[in-house]
């Protein structure tokens, strides 16, 4: 299976990278002051475990035209990158070729349905911590390297089977998911509850624990998304709701979203696909989701400051 691997940053280059050592046919599609770095420096991984580097990665850069024909478009850009994203890996798609997105949220489904067709479009979802320094290396800050994904519909079974084949070549967790729906739900869940508190509140997990009513605001957020989720027909399993809570209420914990971290450093972030997404969909069910109104108006200010600027 040729696997086209859309961008070589903290996520794509992270998991990419593993899968070329372990044997896959992977390219890297990327723009060119990255593939400039990457020809310089080639293709560096710090992982928890080991160290990686690809000399020569293979690389296409975007906006040229390519030969031969990818049979897997991985995608796993920014949100608000998703637009230029398609335009990207459009020339590069053929008519049987399957796309599986590892972007946060579920908002990007029906965009990449309505550009590809959904029965092209799988389910999926990364589990890593990852960042890239000033040289373009990654590093990894947590022992997890996870992909998860599968059909969204039983009408991808076989291609989704397929895929699972060819992303066991790689050097992490690769697990077919028999309900992947469910399980990006789940992560939305999490991840919304995570970066909609760390951002309003402008604190870490353990700092608001530490506070009198921190843990209370924080489990209040993760039932407002929990019962949109239930809402949708996909109700958070207990066990995983259980774990959560005391993993989102630890005092201690320097836990964070990414996003808070964009938010200090005055970068964009993906509040509008993540946090405002979960909003809308709990308006639209009924569920009663002040807290998650307050953060997304909090984060909405701070998009249009760096519009301004």
């Amino acid at each position: 299976m040729r696997i086209l691997m859309l961008g070589a940053g903290g996520v794509g280059g992270y998991f990419g990278g593993r899968l070329h050592s372990g044997g896959a046919d992977v390219t890297f599609l990327v723009r060119p002051k990255r593939a400039a770095q990457l020809r310089e420096f080639g293709l560096r991984i710090h992982g928890m475990r080991d160290e990686l580097c690809i000399r020569d990665p293979k690389l296409l850069i975007s906006g040229e035209p390519s030969s031969g024909r990818f049979d897997l478009v991985i995608v796993s850009c920014k949100a608000y990158d998703l637009a230029s994203s398609i335009d990207a890996i459009r020339p590069h798609m053929q008519a049987d070729t399957l796309i599986a997105p590892l972007l946060n949220g579920l908002k990007h489904l029906d965009i990449l349905d309505a550009a590809f067709g959904a029965q092209r479009v799988l389910g999926g979802l990364a589990q890593v911590s990852t960042t890239l320094d000033a040289q373009g290396d990654i590093r990894q800050f947590t022992d997890m390297h996870t992909l998860i994904y599968g059909a969204r519909d039983p009408s991808q079974s076989t291609a989704a089977e397929a895929v699972d084949r060819a992303l066991k070549q790689g050097q992490f967790d690769a697990r077919l998911s028999r309900d992947i729906l469910l399980e990006m739900w789940e992560k939305f869940v999490l991840l919304t509850s995570l970066a909609s508190m760390t951002c309003l509140m402008r604190a870490n997990v353990g700092e608001l624990a530490a506070t009198k009513d921190g843990a209370a605001l924080m489990a209040r957020m993760l039932d407002e998304c929990a019962a949109t989720a239930a809402a949708a027909g996909h109700a958070p399993r207990p066990k995983f709701m259980a774990s959560i809570r005391g993993f989102l209420t630890q005092v201690g914990s320097p836990l964070e979203a990414s996003m808070r971290r964009d938010l200090e450093q005055g970068r964009r972030t993906e509040a509008e696909h993540v946090v405002g997404d979960m909003l809308r969909r709990a308006q639209a069910a009924g569920v009663d989701a002040t807290l998650l109104q307050a953060a997304f108006c909090h984060l909405q200010a701070h998009e249009q400051r760096i519009a301004r600027s």
